[in-house]
């Protein structure tokens, strides 16, 4: 593995996160195979792990499959997605970053976390008061360094400006979404997060697996899953991943190394999560490390997904900024037909 900065905190790490959504009792089965993932994947010379509380029990199995090992580890979690029905567990609000905290530092077994982001932005909250309380972490040596997830570019700029301002610490990290079906990062996101120092690792370069071919024209899927995620529905998408299978082919490429080395080749991005819930997707997902793109193959990629644009987008992704909620509409957007 090349070690990379992540921004300018002063940290390296490796181009592949291992992202533990489904290192969990949902995910890769019982503590045993999370253990051997892990150690699989540290061997392998990954020295970052991703995880949050709404991943259900994986901080857990996490905090056990890093015993003797967290001092080798940049350690992520994040914050703010709703956790159980209580309607203050959850946000970005001092009341509960505090509390948040705690339960995810006695879940991984450990006193401290490298990186603690905010999940999602919480509008309803004061970007100051968020800060100001992860500050507090910080200083008291909870949280090394604070990041943000899904945030829009102009949130990015405001958090910068509010830090600087008020003298409180400044988000460092970033984690958008970005895969070779959507590149709407490269127009704002992924410069602005270059202006700033801020690293950035970027959320499921697979699309769901859309991206690995699990997902193709003329057949059958999981209709479990696709009831879950519009977005493996989207013909667009599903015709464009035939594009780029016939591109894969013809580089001598699986579809998955491709997908994988065409996001951490931008030069804005510092890693990419990867999820395996298997031993054997975690080795083919290792492979891709090695896989160098040409400037041919890229641009023959710019030729299916013009840069800076997407076909569609992910159900997870944060699509509600204040300006276009209902509530700071000057009219609601039924009553536009009568002016």
């Amino acid at each position: 593995m090349r070690y990379r900065p992540l921004g300018r905190t002063g940290i390296h790490v490796s181009p592949f996160a291992l992202g533990a959504m489904m290192l969990s009792s949902f995910g890769a089965g019982d503590q045993t195979d999370v253990d051997r993932i892990v150690a699989r994947a540290l061997d392998a010379g990954i020295n970052f792990v991703d995880t949050a509380d709404a991943y259900g029990d994986s901080e857990e199995m996490l905090g056990h499959a890093l015993k003797g090992r967290r001092d080798d580890v940049v350690l992520a979690s994040k914050f703010a997605r709703p956790i159980g029905d209580e309607v203050n567990h959850r946000g970005g609000s001092r009341r509960w970053i505090v509390t948040a905290v705690e339960n995810s530092l006695r879940r991984l077994q450990t006193d401290h976390l490298d990186v603690y982001q905010m999940h999602r932005p919480d509008p309803q909250t004061d970007i100051e008061e968020t800060l100001s309380a992860l500050t507090d972490l910080v200083r008291s040596g909870k949280v090394r360094a604070i990041g943000s997830s899904d945030m829009p570019a102009s949130e990015m700029v405001e958090a910068q400006w509010v830090a600087e301002r008020r003298g409180l610490e400044r988000f460092r990290v970033e984690q958008p979404h970005y895969s070779l079906l959507d590149r709407s990062i490269e127009r704002e996101v992924l410069p602005v997060a270059q202006r700033y120092g801020l690293g950035t690792v970027i959320w499921s370069p697979l699309a769901s697996g859309m991206l690995t071919g699990r997902v193709r024209r003329g057949q059958e899927t999981d209709l479990r899953r696709t009831r879950m995620f519009a977005a493996l529905r989207d013909e667009r998408r599903i015709d464009t991943v035939e594009d780029y299978i016939a591109l894969a082919d013809e580089a001598g490429l699986s579809l998955t190394h491709l997908a994988l080395a065409f996001v951490i080749a931008h030069p804005g991005v510092t890693a990419a999560l990867i999820g395996p819930r298997t031993m054997e997707q975690l080795d083919d997902l290792l492979a891709a490390a090695e896989v160098q793109l040409t400037d041919d193959l890229l641009d023959r990629i710019d030729a299916i997904v013009p840069p800076g644009t997407g076909v569609g987008r992910m159900d997870q992704e944060y699509n509600t900024p204040p300006i276009v909620s209902a509530t700071l509409r000057r009219r609601p957007v039924e009553d536009r037909s009568a002016t």
